[in-house]
């Protein structure tokens, strides 16, 4: 199968997972549904059969709220069970609204606050150095969770210790709860803070598997520094009507009659 036919089944089994509940974070979970698939089909060295294998490669979702779109992806790659996804928190699930990495297999680090996931994949970074085990460190933040100061020492900090198996995707979509990142505190020119901060650094389409890809390679072989990809996405991407909502899609119900909607445009 495709990463094109992938993101899809992503995109649909994150809706599924959301719809169970009747809503959800929908708007920021479909914009990584390409990056994952990408990530998850051509790159990730992980094993479904044994989730915590030693040496595997990491990805610590930063901006928690998209869990769904997370899970929808571990399914999909046979860490656990379809039946799963329809347990979203709710009383015993294992797959709560935010990722934990005590209840989901896959999952490699538990989401706290917005802007905390970095420096926990510094220290993942930090700890395949120190054991001499190849792993990549992968980190997917949001452009709106960069308002956060901690994201900043955590970058001086990957830069210092020159972590070049650490990889960090930001998902810029230009919007967050409250509207866009620009009205609610501009962040500036993303791109070159990240360079600033000694970044190897590229912007391309978040949506283009083909760019996706090629980034992933290069960052993985360059050495001497960390590497940020930065993922120009659209906020609900692959569902018209969430495509257009705005900052309302952030969080937005997932009815039934949306859910069968949206399923038959990702047919």
């Amino acid at each position: 199968m495709s990463t094109i036919e992938t993101s899809k089944k992503i995109r649909a089994l994150t809706l599924k997972c959301i719809g169970s509940l009747g809503s959800g974070h929908v708007g920021g979970s479909l914009s990584i549904a390409d990056v994952l698939a990408v990530l998850y089909d051509n790159h990730m060295n992980v094993n479904p059969a044994q989730p915590d294998m030693p040496g595997r490669d990491r990805l610590v979702l930063s901006k928690g709220h998209a869990g769904p779109a997370l899970y929808a992806t571990l399914c999909y790659k046979g860490f656990f069970p379809e039946d799963w996804l329809l347990t979203l928190n709710k009383l015993g699930t294992r797959l709560p609204s935010h990722c934990n990495m005590l209840l989901t297999p896959g999952v490699d680090m538990t989401a706290g606050s917005l802007g905390q996931g970095l420096s926990c994949a510094c220290g993942l970074a930090t700890a395949s150095k120190l054991a001499g085990d190849n792993a990549t460190i992968y980190a997917i933040v949001g452009d709106g969770e960069l308002q956060e100061g901690q994201n900043w020492c955590a970058m001086m900090y990957a830069s210092d210790k020159k972590l070049d198996n650490l990889v960090v995707f930001v998902d810029k979509n230009g919007l967050q709860i409250d509207g866009t990142t620009e009205d609610v505190m501009d962040i500036g020119d993303i791109a070159n803070k990240f360079r600033a901060f000694g970044f190897d650094t590229v912007s391309i389409n978040g949506h283009d598997h083909e760019a996706i890809d090629k980034a992933i390679t290069n960052a993985v072989a360059h050495k001497g520094s960390p590497s940020c990809i930065i993922l120009n996405t659209i906020k609900g991407k692959g569902v018209s009507f969430y495509e257009t909502m705005g900052a309302g899609v952030h969080s937005t119900t997932c009815n039934a009659e949306q859910l069968e909607k949206a399923l038959l445009e990702l047919q």
